[in-house]
């Protein structure tokens, strides 16, 4: 009988050491392309990197020199203006979705979330064309906002239901035995106790809609110049970056290498940012 458990044991010791090295395996053969992007892009677009390149203007088709300053400026407002309209719409939802998450509705709206999650992103763009564009007659970085809030939508509402559905209930009925409404209760109770992982989950939806093209392409479009007014046509690193690699110059080859590290850059700080936030909210 000991016999037999030390040989059981040793078998399970092996097994256990095997999934452990082919996990690891795993991890390292996921990884290898991943690194490999990251290393090619970087090396092409660090070359790219000047001055110029931050503060000066796109340069006319065949001149050689100018910069995305515009296309930079342009991103920041495209993501900040769908953050403001599609973050406080998620939470909101999530919040009733967690409350009522008994109801039809609910689980409707929940399945509805999950579907709209995974719809190609052109889908939104050629939607927000036929019901913003075409009524507006122009492209505009409004639209191209819209776009962009649709995809950030159902990831901050979901992200929110699972972590409002983590606060004690016990919370929600003490604030119930104050007499306080279910609406203030989804507000200054379970909203401020999830608070942590739903920031957290707002900066993965960012990140989500930095990298996106073909929305953009049907709603903001692009714009060479400076964008003075939110109604009109606006440039994008990733409009740019589509642009300049169907153009036949070198010199703008490599600025859409220097556009496409900036954008990996700039998404994966909000991917660490927002798993931070996320691991933080765990331990907390």
């Amino acid at each position: 009988m000991i016999r037999e458990a030390e040989a059981a044991y040793t078998r399970r010791k092996v097994a256990s050491w095997a999934a452990t090295i082919l996990s690891g395996l795993a991890v390292v053969v996921a990884l290898v392309p991943l690194l490999a992007i990251l290393f090619y892009v970087a090396r092409r677009g660090l070359g790219a990197f000047s001055l110029a390149f931050f503060t000066e203007l796109p340069r006319p088709f065949g001149e050689r020199g100018g910069g995305m300053a515009n296309a930079i400026v342009g991103t920041l407002e495209l993501v900040g203006l769908a953050s403001i309209m599609g973050i406080p719409l998620g939470i909101a939802s999530g919040l009733w979705l967690s409350e009522y998450r008994t109801t039809a509705l609910a689980r409707a709206m929940r399945f509805a979330a999950d579907v709209l999650s995974g719809v190609p992103s052109i889908i939104a763009g050629v939607v927000v064309y036929a019901t913003v564009v075409v009524r507006m007659k122009h492209f505009s970085a409004f639209a191209g906002a819209v776009s962009l809030a649709i995809l950030m939508l159902p990831i901050v509402a979901r992200t929110t239901d699972e972590l409002a559905r983590t606060v004690p209930d016990a919370l929600r009925e003490a604030a119930l035995a104050l007499g306080a409404p279910r609406w203030r209760i989804a507000f200054h109770v379970v909203l401020r106790t999830a608070a942590p992982g739903i920031r957290a989950g707002c900066m993965l939806a960012v990140a989500r809609v930095s990298g996106e093209t073909a929305p953009l392409l049907f709603t903001a479009f692009n714009n060479r110049f400076w964008n003075e007014s939110l109604l009109d046509a606006t440039s994008s690193l990733q409009v740019q970056i589509f642009t300049y690699t169907m153009s036949p110059y070198d010199d703008w080859h490599a600025q859409a290498w220097a556009a496409a590290l900036v954008l990996v850059v700039l998404v994966v700080a909000l991917e660490i940012t927002g798993r931070r936030l996320l691991r933080r909210a765990g331990t907390s």
